[in-house]
């Protein structure tokens, strides 16, 4: 990123990263119905199971130390390729031996996950798992790298080969939960060979400035292996629903839930992307030392955020009807799983925006205190509510953890870094979003519904003007560019 970029607003440095996953998001709706039209609900619930298993065994393998790749980056005349080297090398020594635990136990596992097992399954979780800790790096170089362009072209591709794949695994396959795994296993694995071939070439004559820094390995497990909590309530955070459906409910609630989750792909793909821009972008923020510069810098992003993920959420609620028509009729109970499930994408992106402060001081713990905390309230939620309410009463839990695990994070990375977030007027959204949520999970009542969406956009409109002014602004100078060029 050029000096240019670096002095930018937060919003055209995100869009940079956010025009590709659009495009992603787009082709989403091509890709989500295909799958819910080609699978019943009950093969459709085992593909989500699958992701919950692949997550774990990477979490383990990849011991936080990406967070120490993220962290280090931007030192002082640091060896990147060194360090991309030792920060790998570990994760890939461990995701071997846990393949191979896997393997041992596959047949007991894959009852469990799928209710069905067989050596395809086997090899596509071992595969994929290679894939996910390979692709964790090498994308992240990217992301480092602050190249949005080709974060976005990366992602474009990946969904594309999503789609065709589908569609060859279903002419070979047929209504068979495999056809999402290998949807998932193949794409990635293209993208990620194509990453490592971009990196072997571009780094291949790579120099530091001066002589070289190289953290050790035991410097770079200290700040890596505290992230394996956070990374593992995280998990749990996000997997203690599907867990709690698979045993309280059955495979078609199962899937139900995970079509919903998957229409909040909007959010969720707004989330993926702040986070691969906010990252580099706030450590490189750190490093610079301009502190009264930075906290304008962080709390301008942070305004900016909120007032694009609740009005996002807001309009997303407000047009599930719709987006269910596409997933077809035995899919249409996840009108009342998507409301609260919005909470999850949004909470997390404020989270990322909060929370770098623990991460740049290196304070761990407090992570890992805010993950305790808000899956402590999600597995009491999802006891208490998955029996009584199924999908829904998971999606409320997974709602509500989230935004208990962003309060406790925010308080401690406050701590760690003053600051000076405005806090007063998120607590407002939260009540909105809450009672909002409430209304569109249990009163089915399409004027009432519209109303309160309506009435919640106003507000945040309203409170946020400034945001919407620069954003009006920003279009408009986007625009005259585009004309400008065009003319010549």
């Amino acid at each position: 990123m050029d000096s240019q970029d670096k002095g930018a607003s937060p919003i055209k440095g995100f869009l940079t990263y956010f025009y590709g996953n659009f495009v992603v998001l787009l082709l989403g709706f091509i890709q989500t119905p295909l799958l819910t039209r080609i699978l019943a609900t009950d093969e459709y619930g085992k593909t989500g199971m699958f992701e919950t298993a692949v997550t774990v065994i990477y979490i383990f393998a990849v011991l936080g130390l990406d967070q120490a790749y993220i962290r280090y980056y931007y030192e002082k005349d640091i060896d990147r390729v060194v360090l991309l080297k030792r920060c790998l090398l570990p994760a890939l020594c461990i995701v071997t031996v846990l393949s191979l635990v896997y393997i041992m136990i596959s047949e007991s596992a894959n009852d469990f996950l799928f209710g069905a097992t067989g050596r395809d399954v086997v090899a596509l979780v071992v595969i994929y798992t290679f894939i996910s800790v390979l692709e964790r790096f090498f994308f992240l170089d990217v992301r480092m790298q602050q190249n949005g362009v080709l974060y976005s072209n990366i992602n474009i591709i990946e969904k594309i080969l999503s789609i065709l794949t589908i569609i060859a695994a279903f002419f070979m396959l047929g209504n068979d939960y495999r056809v999402g795994l290998y949807a998932l296993a193949v794409p990635w694995g293209c993208t990620t060979a194509f990453l490592i071939i971009r990196f072997l070439v571009q780094h291949r004559s790579y120099r530091p400035d001066g002589q070289a820094f190289i953290p050790s390995y035991r410097e770079l497990l200290s700040y890596g292996v505290p992230f394996i909590t956070v990374l593992l309530m995280e998990w749990a955070l996000s997997s203690c629903d599907r867990i709690a459906l698979r045993s309280f409910t059955d495979f078609d609630e199962l899937g139900i839930y995970d079509a919903g989750m998957k229409i909040v792909i909007l959010l969720i793909t707004f989330k993926n992307t702040f986070i691969a821009y906010w990252s580099p972008v706030a450590m490189e923020r750190f490093e610079s030392g301009k502190d009264e510069e930075n906290k304008v810098f962080f709390r301008r992003a942070y305004d900016t955020v909120v007032f694009l993920c609740v009005t996002g959420a807001a309009f997303l609620i407000l047009a599930r009807k719709l987006i269910v028509l596409l997933l077809g009729a035995s899919y249409r109970s996840a009108e009342s799983v998507i409301p609260f499930l919005t909470l999850m994408p949004i909470y997390a992106i404020m989270f990322e925006i909060t929370v770098q402060s623990i991460k740049y001081t290196k304070n761990g713990r407090y992570l890992n205190i805010a993950s305790i905390a808000a899956l402590a309230a999600n597995i009491a939620g999802n006891m208490l509510l998955v029996p009584v309410f199924g999908g829904t009463g998971a999606a409320m839990t997974t709602g509500v953890s989230y935004i208990i695990y962003f309060i406790m994070g925010t308080v401690f990375s406050e701590r760690c870094i003053k600051i000076g977030y405005r806090y007063g007027k998120t607590a407002l959204y939260t009540i909105l979003l809450i009672a909002y949520c409430t209304e569109a999970s249990f009163v089915n009542d399409t004027l009432t519904d519209t109303l309160c969406g309506i009435i919640l956009i106003a507000v945040v409109m309203i409170m946020d003007r400034k945001v919407v002014k620069e954003g009006i602004v920003l279009c408009r100078k986007y625009l005259r560019k585009v004309k400008k060029d065009f003319i010549l």
